[in-house]
């Protein structure tokens, strides 16, 4: 039965085509699409041999089903019985046809859908030679073509691929030296150019009369047979005259300072531990041209109180391959820095760029601290301990007083509660005196030195204890009070919070005091002795050094009593720094009608936009309006009287009244106004 078995063959190569097809696509996806976004006409070959691969393994696959389905399908199938042989001959005598026809029927009832991709699978396998050579193609057409990409000239030239046509204009670039940029010729066209960038407008074998450039700043440049040339700053656009609907943008990209990154340590104040040896600095400064000097500058503070020592010193940055950008990183050890237990370290990175006006880039100030040995608080340290009074005690001294509780009272299980609770309360009070103490740095009332319940008496006494009415208690209560927690502006956030963090940690202390819970007392005591050692290493503050230079007095002058020059400038009362030029609010005014503009109408526009937009493409549109309106064009007014009236915006505002004279005239108007 040939044609059961062509349909057999059949469904077979059809499980393997699907098979096949995933892995041939994932061959030749990667070199089309390669093909296709890198424009490489190298690709083509390995495509043409890649489908050409896919042919020849689509015939294999076909001449090999053909050969050896029986055995698949026996393998596959149990229930055949390795009989398969059986439907690939011509059946001869009536037994072999009858077992042909068992066959058939096993099969139709069978073999499913299911089976036949279980054979495409088991005899298909993955192949990953082909795949591997496809990704190898393709990454080496990608890397050549993103060489022959780096070794192209900048983007501003690679943009210029406008043809020059003679008799047109076209564009002669020659960017400043320190770019590095290539010079470039152009057609007429959009172009970015680096800031500073000398642009020449010539005409190859000039037709008909003289040709002129109307730049949109108002500029009107002749070309002759030297060119029209300029010195671009700002971003402009341009045109021929006569060809009022063409215009042409030249976009400036001006020259960036320095980036400088500190890449380690990632904290402004790093905490050394105290057995440090060394420490990694990680550093990086990028320019987009090129920079001519980095270096890291470290300030070592040594000492405490009136006795703290600075030593300065200058490392410079080593330089790369790439001009462009600088970074270093190395592991310091701490002898090389000439750090010592409680030394502090302030270091930050400075760059300097390579334009004619050098741009100079300086990062954040960052700290490295190394700890020193464990001293004393600082109210222990600042009082002998045998002439101290009890109400200054340390929170170091409130400690060793309450692990002293801790083991008499395991000494002497049977110890008296009132014993315990008397100690325990004198511990407390100690606790709490040292916590107002230390909350008036924030601005709390503290009882220190005074009755704590007739200050509270006092407190509820109307205004403080002034007689209510009177004008001490109308100041306490609608004043403004410095002495607030809120209004300690002695202190910087920082050393606010922690402040705060030492006091909830003693008022924790204190209430676990209170209640006997000596155990559970000492956690905060430990960690308020914490914050305050914390706040005794933060008594260093480092400050960029800024201080006013006078100028400096000519010569000829000194000692001869001439004042003239020498006279601070005094500004006077009552006149504006900076006014709206009267021509500016005229036009506006006179843009919001059909008729006539004033004289020099748009010179007066061009200035206010170029004086007050910043933006350079609000500055472009705006330009772009202001050329509208000298061409004619009638509903572009409403457009420029827009962008004028947006430069208004920030005029200032004389606020004082202006005196007037009162003149008998005056006053004769005035009373007859109101007689009306």
């Amino acid at each position: 039965m040939p044609g059961a078995t062509d349909h057999l063959r059949s469904r077979l190569w059809t499980a393997i085509l699907r098979r096949r097809a995933s892995q041939w696509l994932l061959a030749l996806a990667p070199l089309v699409l390669a093909a296709y976004l890198l424009a490489a006409s190298s690709l083509a070959a390995a495509v043409a041999i890649c489908v050409i691969w896919i042919i020849a393994d689509a015939l294999r696959w076909r001449r090999r089903i053909g050969q050896q389905w029986p055995s698949w399908l026996n393998a596959a199938i149990p229930q055949l019985e390795d009989s398969s042989t059986l439907l690939a001959e011509d059946a001869k005598t009536p037994i072999a046809k009858l077992q042909q026809q068992r066959l058939h029927a096993r099969l139709a009832e069978v073999l499913t859908d299911a089976d036949y991709q279980a054979i495409a699978r088991a005899r298909s396998k993955l192949a990953i030679l082909p795949l591997v050579l496809s990704l190898a193609a393709t990454g080496a057409a990608a890397a050549w073509h993103g060489k022959q990409t780096t070794a192209a000239p900048p983007p501003a030239t690679a943009q210029a691929n406008k043809p020059i046509v003679d008799g047109e204009v076209h564009l002669r670039v020659t960017p400043p030296a320190y770019t590095g940029v290539a010079p470039f010729e152009t057609g007429a066209r959009d172009i970015q150019i680096p800031q500073y960038s000398e642009v020449r407008w010539c005409i190859n074998n000039p037709r008909g009369a003289q040709a002129a450039v109307e730049l949109g700043d108002g500029q009107t440049l002749a070309i002759d047979k030297d060119c029209a040339k300029l010195r671009v700053e700002d971003s402009l656009f341009w045109r021929v005259r006569g060809v009022a609907s063409t215009r042409y943008n030249i976009r400036v990209t001006p020259d960036q300072a320095p980036q400088v990154t500190i890449i380690e340590p990632t904290e402004l104040i790093h905490l050394l531990p105290k057995d440090a040896k060394s420490v990694q600095l990680a550093v990086s400064t990028k320019d987009d041209y090129a920079i001519v000097r980095a270096s890291l500058h470290m300030t070592l503070a040594r000492g405490s109180g009136e006795n703290i020592r600075f030593s300065d010193k200058e490392v410079p940055l080593p330089q790369s391959t790439d001009p462009k950008s600088r970074s270093w990183k190395k592991q310091w050890t701490l002898a090389e820095l000439g750090m010592e237990p409680g030394d502090e370290l302030y270091f930050f990175l400075r760059a300097t760029d390579n334009a004619p006006s050098p741009h100079t880039a300086q990062s954040p100030t960052y700290t490295l601290r190394l700890p020193g040995p464990d001293a004393e608080s600082l109210e222990s340290t600042a009082l002998p301990s045998a002439v101290k009074p009890e109400n200054l005690r340390s929170q170091r001294q409130v400690i060793l007083d309450t692990e002293q509780l801790l083991a008499d009272l395991k000494a002497h299980p049977d110890m008296p509660q009132a014993t315990l609770r008397n100690r325990s309360e004198n511990i407390a009070s100690d606790q709490a005196k040292l916590r107002l103490r230390y909350g008036q740095f924030l601005g709390e009332e503290s009882s220190l030195f005074g009755d704590e319940e007739h200050e509270e008496h006092e407190h509820h006494q109307g205004a403080g204890g002034a007689q209510p009415g009177s004008e001490i208690a109308i100041m306490k209560e609608f004043g403004h009070a410095h002495d607030q927690e809120g209004n300690a502006t002695i202190f910087d956030p920082q050393t606010k919070a922690v402040l705060k963090r030492a006091l909830a940690a003693m008022w924790d202390a204190e209430k676990s005091l209170r209640t006997i819970s000596l155990k559970t007392a000492l956690p905060p005591e430990y960690k308020a002795l914490d914050a305050i050692k914390e706040l005794q290493a933060a008594e260093r503050v480092y400050l960029h050094r800024t201080a006013f230079v006078p100028p400096a007095l000519k010569e000829e002058k000194r000692m001869t009593g001439d004042m003239v020059g020498a006279m601070s400038y005094k500004r006077a009362q009552g006149v504006a720094s900076d006014t709206v030029p009267a021509e500016v609010r005229e036009l506006v005014q006179a843009l919001s009608q059909d008729g006539v503009l004033p004289a020099l109408w748009s010179k007066a526009a061009r200035d206010a936009i170029t004086a007050r937009i910043t933006d350079q493409e609000q500055k472009l549109s705006a330009q772009r309006a202001v050329q509208d309106v000298q061409d004619g064009c009638v509903p572009c007014r409403a457009e420029l009287r827009a962008w004028l009236r947006g430069t208004l915006a920030d005029a200032p505002v004389l606020l004082q009244a202006r005196p007037s004279a009162d003149t008998p005239f005056s006053k004769a108007w005035s009373s007859k106004e109101q007689a009306k």
